[in-house]
Order: structure tokens, then C-alpha cells, then sequence
């Protein structure tokens, strides 16, 4: 009798107690004393000593650059990686320990980005995130403030004529009884390529009803297609803007005649997390703040999008290492095929 009816009589003993405290609103502390509560966010990621950051396996150059082989083994380069680097030391510094915190990049579709951020296998996505587009799939996710003002969603043509074309009937106002928006005109009939799960994505899914529409699993992808075949390719814009200067010199940016880019619309890149990390979040939005102020976000702007230089080189210098089981899924770039329902 006693054994079985002790643990019930401390149940009870418990409950009164309980009870007995809430008049004195104790009872919240009386709770975590038996039960204590989890560390939040951020003190996770401190006593982890990691910060797990999802890179996109899709390059975004110069964002994110393509994996380079290196005598220290494999690294990857960018403006996002190296924003990673400054969010790591400036966290090293926050948790005020001896021990370095290690970022820890994880290369993720950007199909699975979000998911497994919802599913706690990622603290952070720093890869060219667009914060103000909605995308559907994003439930549950939370952005910090902008660590790069000035994104735009853009496209390039297959030849110079065609950029031409694109950009007349844009500017041209619509015809009598003709409807639709400028962008839906200009893009009438054309085969428009868009990366998977993007802005670009999103956009042409509303706005480009009149063109023949082709979702690719990475905009290297959408270089290679050949069947089926590609007119124009929408992107982002600064991404875009690199590629036809150093890369694809065979395709044609969209411009206006004075040479700015026609900008179908603006965007915000800003780093990605889960919708409870409110620590977290403030952590990383006060250094954004703290790095745009001292001029570091500017230089780092500089360095990647206005110098000229050989990535395989930085990536061997400065580059961050990844886990190696990351590589098959790197360097398969998939496949395009028409879109079938929008």
C-alpha cells in the first residue's frame, strides 16, 4: 500500500502547493523549478557553438559561387558567404566564450531551404533571399532587415535584338482595348524561363499570363535548355547583371536605351530563419544595423560586385568549407520543362 500510494500522495502534495502559490503568482516559478524551460534560440546556437546556415546549392553569383577544390579542401565563396563569416565572429563575441563559434554551411535546394529551417536543421538561410515577394511556401519563415537595398527582378535575352524587341514593346503604351500589364505585353509569346521557387518564379506566375512559361531547377539550367527551348531568362538582377558581363557574354540584358536595366520589380535580400527566433532575429537585424553603419556592408557590396577578380582564388583563400556529401547534389544543376499549371 505504501509504495503504490506514494508517488499519488506526492501528486497531490504537488497540486496543493500549486495551488497555494498562485495567490502570490509564484506558480510560473514553481513550475520551471520542476520542469525547466528550454534555452531560447539564441543560447542554443551559443552552447552549440555551430551556427548552421543553409547556402543554396544553386550558384548565385556573386552572391554564392559554384564549390571550388582547394589544397585546404573544398570551399565555396561570395558576398553571402562572407556576410555568413561576419555574422559567425560578431555571434562569437555575443556568446562571450574562448571557444570559436563555427559556421557550419549546409548546401540546400532551394526547393528545401525552408522546410528545413522549419524543421530545426538550420539556424539561418543567407543566399540572396528576397524578403518583401511572398512565396507560399515560406510559412513560417521570418526576415531580417535588408542587407542588400538594391535587388530588382530582371531578365536577359538570347540575343541582342530580341533584348531590343522586349524593351519597345514595354515602353510602348497598350493599344486601344488592349489589357494587361506592360510586362505581359512585352513578354507576349515568349518563351520565359524562371528558376524554381523564386521571386522571378512568383512574379512571372501573376504577371506573365500571355508568355509560354518554362520553371528550371537552377538558372544554370536554364542556360542549357534545349528542350524545351528559351527565349528570355528572368532573375535576379544583380545576379544577372554579373553573368552577362563575366560569364554569358552571349546573352543580352534587358535595358533601357540609356543602358539602366529594366527593372520588373524592386526587391530586398535579407537573411532567413524561423518565425519563433525572435532572439535570434534581433541578434542578426542589430548586426546588419551595426555593419551597414560602420560602412562593412558597403565594402562588402564592392568587393563582389564591382571588383574584378578570379573566385577560385578567394574561395582558396577566404572560402568557408562545407560537408562534403554536399557535392554530388552541387555540381547537378537539373533539368527545365514547361510549366504546367499557375
Amino acid at each position: 500500500m505504501r509504495s503504490t500510494g506514494s508517488p499519488m500522495i506526492a501528486r497531490i502534495v504537488l497540486t496543493a502547493s500549486l495551488l497555494a502559490l498562485t495567490g502570490c503568482g509564484l506558480v510560473y516559478d514553481a513550475v520551471q523549478w520542476i520542469y525547466p524551460i528550454a534555452k531560447d534560440d539564441l543560447q542554443r546556437v551559443c552552447a552549440r557553438k555551430r551556427l548552421r546556415v543553409g547556402i543554396s546549392v544553386e550558384p548565385f553569383r556573386p552572391f554564392v559561387f559554384p564549390a571550388v577544390f582547394t589544397d585546404e579542401g573544398l570551399r565555396i565563396t561570395g558576398m553571402d558567404v562572407d556576410l555568413v563569416r561576419e555574422l559567425a565572429s560578431a555571434l562569437e563575441r555575443r556568446c562571450g566564450r574562448e571557444d570559436p563559434v563555427i559556421p557550419t554551411l549546409h548546401l540546400v535546394r532551394v526547393r528545401d531551404q525552408f522546410v528545413e529551417l522549419n524543421e530545426n536543421k538550420l539556424d539561418l538561410i543567407v543566399s540572396a533571399v528576397t524578403a518583401n515577394v511572398p512565396l507560399e511556401q515560406a510559412a513560417g519563415i521570418a526576415y531580417s532587415i535588408p542587407y542588400y537595398d538594391d535587388g530588382a527582378i530582371g531578365g536577359m535575352a538570347r540575343s541582342r535584338e530580341l533584348a531590343q524587341s522586349i524593351r519597345t514593346r514595354f515602353g510602348a503604351p497598350a493599344q486601344n482595348g488592349e489589357g494587361g500589364t506592360p510586362a505581359s505585353r512585352a513578354f507576349e509569346g515568349l518563351r520565359v524561363a524562371v528558376p524554381e521557387l523564386r521571386s522571378p518564379y512568383v512574379y512571372a506566375k501573376e504577371y506573365l499570363e500571355r508568355s509560354e512559361l518554362i520553371l528550371c531547377d537552377s538558372l544554370p539550367a536554364a542556360f542549357e535548355s534545349q528542350n524545351p527551348p528559351v527565349d528570355v531568362i528572368l532573375g535576379k538582377l544583380p545576379v544577372l547583371r554579373y553573368i552577362v558581363t563575366r560569364v554569358r557574354k552571349d546573352w543580352h540584358l534587358i535595358e533601357w536605351a540609356d543602358g539602366v536595366p529594366l527593372r520588373l520589380m524592386r526587391e530586398q535580400y535579407a537573411v532567413a530563419m524561423a518565425e519563433e527566433n525572435y532572439r535570434l532575429r534581433l541578434f542578426v537585424n542589430d548586426t546588419l544595423f551595426r555593419l551597414r553603419e560602420s560602412g562593412r556592408l558597403e565594402e562588402l557590396r564592392r568587393k563582389w560586385h564591382d571588383d574584378f577578380y578570379a573566385y577560385p582564388r578567394r574561395a582558396a583563400t577566404e572560402g568557408l568549407p562545407f560537408s562534403v556529401e554536399d557535392l554530388p547534389q552541387h555540381y547537378d544543376q537539373g533539368t527545365c520543362r514547361w510549366m504546367t499549371s499557375r
